[in-house]
Formats: structure tokens, C-alpha cells, sequence
């Protein structure tokens, strides 16, 4: 009734996850630091610390996987900046910069609930933020969320049980698994 999950988890699985998550936080965050400075590294790394409990604590969940993670932020990023650049009410610009993210990542297939936070972070992350510009896409999401994803494939690889992405967990079926297009055409049209 809580939303208390009920699917058990092992211990060992929590470490992992813990130490998962430190290893591609620490890394993000000496990147952001570099970057964008104190002040503004702060949202940037809220929305990957969100993405690292994803990408560690549910490596092959939906929302977990490459494309969610890269094109989620990316994405976001880039409608993040636009919106901040074209709309000059700040409320309506942090409004539209979310919305918008959320719908082209369901149509791009890319939901990642953090991107809507990298969004948002273009818009009211402050003047070193908006000094970037469109550099802010490229450095520090970019550069953050390939290093998530490196982090996140280098760290996972050693226990079979949690490979990521979750094709690698699923590699000895995929020889009998039939290939469906990624984007129907409904989609496309």
C-alpha cells in the first residue's frame, strides 16, 4: 500500500550499489567542479547523483539504459538552454524547458526522469550556468553522462548478475530474440 518494495534484496547487492554509486558520483563531481565551479555544479550533480541511483541501484531497469541516460540529459540539456536563451519570463522558461524535455524524450524513446532536472538546471542554475550557454550541453552533461555510463559499464562488468546496459545480461538470448525496430512509424511519421 506504501509503494514499499516487496522484491528481495541482498546485502551484497546494497554494498554494491553504495559503492557504485560513490565511484560515478566522485567522478561527475570532480568533472562539474571543473567546469562550472561550486555554485552551479550543485544542480548539475543532483540530476546525475539522480541518474546514478538509477544506473546503480537499477542497472537494468528501462530508465537505466545508455540511450535513456545520454539522450535523456542531452536532450534536456539542449531544450534547457534554448528555453533560458528564448523565453524571457524565468518561471515560464523553467516550466516549458520540463515539459518540453518530458515530451521529446517520450518521443525519442529516452525517458529518464533526471533529464527533466538537467532541464531545469539550464534555466535557473545561476549566471555560470547561463554563461556556458550551449557549452553547458557539451561540458559538463556531456562529459557527465559519458562518464556515468563508462563508470556504470566498467563497474557493473565484473558481477554477472548486474551487467549494464542490460543487453549484456541478455546476450545469450538475444541470438533467438527477433529484432523489432526501436521507433515505430507511427512515431516516425
Amino acid at each position: 500500500m506504501l509503494g514499499i518494495e516487496l522484491s528481495p534484496v541482498t546485502h551484497a547487492e546494497r554494498i554494491v550499489s553504495t559503492i557504485g554509486g560513490f565511484l560515478g558520483i566522485s567522478a561527475i563531481l570532480v568533472i562539474s567542479l571543473y567546469f562550472v565551479g561550486n555554485a552551479a555544479s550543485t544542480l548539475i550533480v543532483a540530476s546525475m547523483g539522480a541518474s546514478a541511483v538509477l544506473v546503480f541501484a537499477v542497472p537494468h531497469g528501462p530508465l537505466s539504459q545508455i540511450w535513456p541516460v545520454f539522450g535523456g540529459h542531452l536532450l534536456s540539456a539542449l531544450i534547457g538552454v534554448s528555453c533560458y536563451q528564448l523565453v524571457p519570463d524565468a518561471v515560464i522558461a523553467a516550466a516549458l524547458a520540463v515539459s518540453l524535455a518530458i515530451g521529446v524524450m517520450h518521443y525519442l524513446r529516452c525517458i529518464h526522469p533526471p533529464g527533466g532536472a538537467t532541464a531545469l538546471s539550464a534555466v535557473v542554475g545561476g549566471q555560470q550556468v547561463h554563461e556556458l550557454g550551449y557549452q553547458f550541453v557539451l561540458t559538463p552533461v556531456l562529459l557527465n553522462a559519458l562518464v556515468i555510463i563508462i563508470v556504470a559499464v566498467a563497474f557493473n562488468y565484473p558481477f554477472s548478475w548486474r551487467r549494464y546496459p542490460a543487453v549484456l545480461k541478455k546476450q545469450k538470448m538475444r541470438d533467438t530474440t527477433p529484432l523489432t525496430p526501436s521507433i515505430a512509424h507511427e512515431d516516425l511519421v
